[in-house]
């Protein structure tokens, strides 16, 4: 464990110098970063501009989730993307053998080979909005709200991880898996509304299929008070379930390799 995790810094600190090489880029993508979401509050305007609440949502609530989808979303694109998307590129070009000869876990270097550094704005963002949430709401999240959150947290990025991989594992069949990738990520942005706005079938989709509710939704309701345990632990099952699918489909997905000296 200790040598992963002395790993990951050495490839965190990669990251961090190379993104330190274009300081104006990462000022210009950041400025682009608060840009877009603060765009993304303006279908919220729209439709709360009269008050009330939508779903048993009402204003500030639905701020959370958005918070939550913009911090969620710069770890998909600032520790997520960057390394798996790089993959599908090794897996093109039979270049993948230089990972694969590596003395270390093969899935471990791939998702760690690459981030984003200048993606920590979105983070930012998210909670800048969760916390301008709560001042409207006129109250801040408990701790134990707070707790179980950070749980729902973990569990919401192994499942998100977990559904990269497994769109990445599809390379070793297709080859060219960009559709894939932009249909993920076109789902994604129906993660920045409350579950309860959609009819019930596509409640059942973004809960137990492409599991989009967990990323924003249920973190959002466990900062809000509205999940006990039992939820969280519910939760975490299903994270593991997801990680250990992930964890097959790559291993099955590798001995379907063929690499430039093949």
């Amino acid at each position: 464990m200790l040598r992963y995790l002395r790993l990951l810094g050495i490839q965190l600190r990669a990251s961090l110098a190379l993104g330190a090489q274009y300081r104006v880029e990462f000022l210009v993508a950041g400025a682009l970063s608060v840009f877009w979401t603060l765009l993304g509050l303006v279908p919220l305007l729209v439709l709360f501009r009269g008050g009330g609440e939508v779903a048993g949502w009402t204003f500030p609530e639905t701020l959370v989730v958005m918070g939550w989808f913009g911090l969620m979303k710069g770890v998909l694109e600032g520790a997520v993307n960057p390394s798996l998307t790089a993959v599908v590129e090794h897996i093109r070009k039979g270049t993948l053998d230089f990972v694969l000869l590596k003395p270390a876990d093969a899935q471990f270097l791939v998702s760690t080979q690459r981030f984003e550094p200048w993606r920590i704005v979105d983070v930012a963002a998210g909670l800048a909005v969760m916390a301008f949430a709560f001042h409207r709401m006129g109250r801040a999240p408990g701790p134990g709200a707070v707790l179980l959150a950070a749980a729902v947290l973990a569990s919401a990025v192994v499942i998100l991880y977990s559904l990269w991989i497994l769109v990445v594992s599809a390379a070793f069949f297709v080859v060219k898996v960009d559709n894939l990738s932009f249909l993920f990520l076109s789902l994604y942005d129906a993660a920045r509304w409350p579950a309860d706005v959609f009819p019930w079938m596509l409640r059942a989709v973004f809960t137990f299929v492409v599991p989009l509710a967990v990323l924003t939704t249920f973190p959002a309701q466990a900062l809000l008070g509205r999940m006990r345990w039992e939820g969280v632990l519910a939760t975490a099952a299903g994270a593991g379930l997801f990680a250990l699918v992930a964890r097959q489909v790559w291993l099955r997905s590798i001995g379907r390799y063929t690499s430039a000296s093949s």
